[in-house]
């Protein structure tokens, strides 16, 4: 009888070192896999992170060229005003320049009547 619970007692400490033995590499295998996990997700989030620091430097340059471009057109509005004052301002010397050529034409041609 003793002997047969030793026997049994032993080979239960066997299939319980070979558990252990299992767990153990189990726990480690879980261990690196959560590891490498671990390390693609701070890879992952080291490219999103670049991806957006591009992106929001890409915008930031286009923003700066569209400001830089509404600034041109706000200038050549500017510019085209002027112009247009200009304009009506020497058409108004020419109509007035026409008026008065007219009525000197008109008082010649009244003399010559006469």
């Amino acid at each position: 009888q003793l002997h047969l619970t030793t026997s049994e007692k032993n080979e239960l400490a066997r299939s319980l070192y070979i558990v252990q033995n299992q767990l153990q590499e189990k726990e480690s295998e879980i261990k690196r896999e959560i590891s490498e996990y671990k390390d693609r997700l701070l890879q992952a989030e080291k490219e999103h992170q670049d991806a957006l620091t591009e992106a929001n430097r890409k915008n930031e340059v286009e923003i700066e060229a569209c400001h830089e471009k509404i600034s041109s057109l706000e200038h050549f509005i500017s510019s085209q005003k002027l112009e247009i004052e200009h304009l009506k301002s020497n058409k108004e010397q020419l109509n007035n320049s026409l008026k008065e050529a007219n009525q000197a034409l008109g008082e010649l041609l009244k003399t010559k009547v006469r």
